[in-house]
């Protein structure tokens, strides 16, 4: 009979052996044979780098185009995408860039767009959000495809109807009077337009889907407003998401703690709806 520690230790260099060959095969091979058939098609764009692909040349040349000042006359375009507008200049109408391991195919030719939307033969899949927004999202209709997005689609086909529709506008009417209500008390005073039509549509909704106001839901969109912040701030960033399970960053903690205050809360609104409408009816 062997040595058992000689035999653990085999195993546990086989184990770290498979573990470097998935890591080469994911972050590696897959890509660069990716990039070299895409190439051979004549589609191009920046070459890929180990692990974390493209993010560090988006997150520099979004640095640098935050931190020019923006005319009111200035292209837009340059300062949201700034990597997109520099590949397109650069590549072409259609090119590759790499989000960490995951490839990324820009196309702006008309004919490709049409035929993407179109989708006849069910080809082209939603992308993945990033795994934070999955969280804060789920898999509903925005995120999902096939059978499952069908079936969320029919949930909420009824409150897309006309009459649906129609009994949600006394309570669109009633924010809008109180948004320019409060316009009223800042006559010759600069308003932030942007933050007023934010808290708008955060009262309408809150109205129209939880039969509340705004001030009832002000935390759950402060903080969804956080935690937007806190994805946006690491989108650009490669993630390894079994690490992350073992080993979180402050962000991470920090997102997942406000998820879980905004998932209680929504049901807490959700709960006491119910049991107004149905007052017999109590929740635990």
């Amino acid at each position: 009979m062997g040595d058992p520690i000689m035999i653990l230790s085999i195993i546990f260099g086989l184990c770290l052996l498979l573990l470097l060959i998935r890591l080469l095969h994911t972050f590696w091979w897959t890509p660069v044979y990716i990039q070299y058939r895409l190439g051979s098609q004549g589609i191009i764009g920046p070459s890929y780098k180990f692990i974390h692909g493209n993010t560090k040349e988006m997150l520099e040349m979004r640095n640098a185009a935050l931190s020019k000042p923006l005319g009111l006359l200035d292209d837009i375009f340059p300062r949201v995408l700034p990597h997109v507008y520099t590949w397109l200049s650069k590549y072409g109408k259609n090119y590759l860039s790499w989000k960490g391991a995951e490839p990324e195919l820009m196309i702006t030719e008309p004919e490709l767009i049409k035929e993407v939307l179109i989708n006849r033969d069910r080809a082209y899949l939603k992308p993945s959000p990033p795994f934070d927004s999955m969280k804060l999202m789920g898999n509903g209709l925005v995120t999902s495809n096939g059978e499952r997005w069908a079936q969320h689609r029919n949930l909420i086909n009824n409150a897309f109807q006309g009459e649906s529709l129609k009994k949600m506008i006394p309570e669109m009417v009633v924010s809008v009077e109180l948004m320019l209500q409060s316009w009223k008390n800042h006559l010759e005073k600069e308003i932030e337009v942007f933050e007023e039509f934010r808290l708008l549509s955060a009262d309408i909704i809150s109205r129209t889907a939880f039969g509340s106001n705004y001030l009832e839901g002000k935390n759950i969109f402060d903080m969804k407003v956080k935690y937007s912040n806190i994805t946006r701030m690491n989108i650009f960033k490669s993630r390894f998401p079994s690490i992350s399970k073992i080993w979180k960053t402050s962000d991470e903690i920090e997102a997942d703690k406000l998820l879980s205050i905004i998932h209680k809360s929504v049901m807490d609104i959700i709960k006491k709806r119910e049991e107004k409408e149905n007052p017999s009816r109590r929740f635990d």
